[in-house]
């Protein structure tokens, strides 16, 4: 089964018919969907199910996708023009910072990449320092972090232009729970802040607290979207938990996998 959308809202992000394959395999099915402006949009599926994937694509790390994109109502091309990967914050799952670098230094490289020059390169580093609570570590070598400290600068370099659209592919995972609340409540500051968010995880309640949307995909497609009470009534339970519903349309924990 495969969802699409009725494209009839204000959209930041609309997707139709997008696919990837690698090789012989396709990973990427079909997805059509869009993502409202302001939104928080979680993207939920066990591994293998095409999140990363999909996600890589509007990034423009992957560029041999079919269907068609617009950002903000103008054609997206798979090799995106810099202006518009000037409007997109990536947060990979793999940490993208330098370890002999400080996070001074880190975001100073990376404010560079994204054309931040000057002073605004300068405030925005302090800024994102400070929402990363890392001032008083700033010259550190980040080799010495723990790992909650290079998670959280990791997402702090995607922030540092103020992205219309930020993708974050699983920015809590394997952190203390410490710094797993301090970058959700990063978080929630960029949604309310008005930035929006496609949020892919294995932690359902951050889902659930955080997102205005939730999109399951399975084997590629996605297979259910909606608020969470929406795909509880989808599947005849409306008191279901969001573990509930997945288990139910996909046939498997996220943690099992």
């Amino acid at each position: 089964m495969t969802v699409h959308e009725d494209m009839t809202d204000d959209y930041l992000l609309e997707l139709e018919n997008v696919s990837y394959s690698y090789r012989t395999r396709r990973a990427v099915n079909e997805v059509s969907l869009g993502i409202r402006r302001g939104e928080a949009f979680g993207l939920l599926g066990p591994n293998g199910a095409g999140k990363t994937t999909l996600i890589s694509c509007i990034a423009g790390l992957l560029q041999n996708w079919s269907g068609s994109m617009e950002f903000d109502g103008q054609p997206f091309t798979p090799a995106h023009k810099a202006s518009d990967r000037y409007q997109i914050g990536f947060v990979p799952q793999e940490l993208a910072i330098y370890p002999n670098l400080s996070a001074e230094e880190n975001l100073l490289f990376f404010g560079r990449l994204v054309g931040l020059r000057g002073e605004k390169l300068r405030k925005s580093v302090a800024d994102n320092l400070d929402l990363a609570g890392l001032t008083e570590r700033r010259h550190d070598l980040v080799r010495t972090y723990s790992g909650g400290m290079q998670r959280r600068l990791n997402l702090t370099s995607g922030l540092l232009h103020s992205p219309s659209l930020l993708l974050l592919d699983e920015p809590t995972v394997g952190v203390d729970p410490q710094s797993r609340n301090h970058i959700f409540e990063c978080l929630r500051h960029m949604r309310d802040a008005g930035h929006t968010l496609i949020y892919t995880t294995h932690y359902m309640e951050e889902v659930q607290r955080l997102c205005d949307r939730i999109a399951i995909m399975h084997q590629g497609q996605i297979v259910a979207l909606g608020a969470h009470s929406e795909l509880a009534i989808s599947i005849g339970n409306p008191q279901a938990n969001l573990e509930e519903v997945f288990l139910h349309l996909t046939g498997r924990s996220l943690r099992d996998e």
